[in-house]
């Protein structure tokens, strides 16, 4: 558990700490995945435009009368189908992380609109509901998590 929590949150029992570190843990997880993506993504971008100035410069520039040798010469350099496949599978890691982060920002929202809905129960004791914002500040200070809307 994180210790910011245990130490710091002291009018809440052991299921709501449990709940707490569970979004934590599942936002580091989106958050991963997001900069995962986002690098894939970029690196997919790049290595497809420096694929197409290749294209151009040692392909269509030299050879753009006739679309035949285009294309003998492409097929001729098996350097040119590890480049295009290089591309490809970029191109397809970037859509599987996208799947994956679509599903990790899904379980993260469900989570943390779990514990906004259920506030009233987790914080039953009166004592426990006046201080429940304390816990919501450093959830938003610390791991940017909002548990006060349930709006993104």
């Amino acid at each position: 558990m994180e210790s910011s929590i245990i130490m710091r949150v002291e009018h809440t029992d052991q299921a709501t700490k449990m709940m707490l570190q569970n979004v934590i843990e599942r936002k580091k997880k989106f958050d991963k995945i997001k900069r995962d993506h986002l690098f894939v993504t970029l690196a997919t971008l790049l290595l497809g435009l420096l694929f197409l100035i290749y294209l151009y410069v040692f392909i269509v520039k030299p050879y753009y009368y006739s679309f035949f040798d285009m294309f003998s010469v492409f097929v001729n350099h098996y350097i040119n189908l590890f480049y295009m496949l290089t591309v490809f599978g970029f191109y397809g890691y970037m859509l599987y992380l996208k799947k994956k982060l679509d599903k990790a920002e899904k379980e993260y929202h469900d989570l943390r609109c779990e514990i906004i809905d259920k506030s009233k129960d987790l914080w039953k004791q009166e004592e426990a509901w006046k201080n429940r914002h304390k816990v919501f500040e450093l959830m938003k200070e610390k791991f940017d998590i909002n548990l006060y809307h349930e709006n993104k």
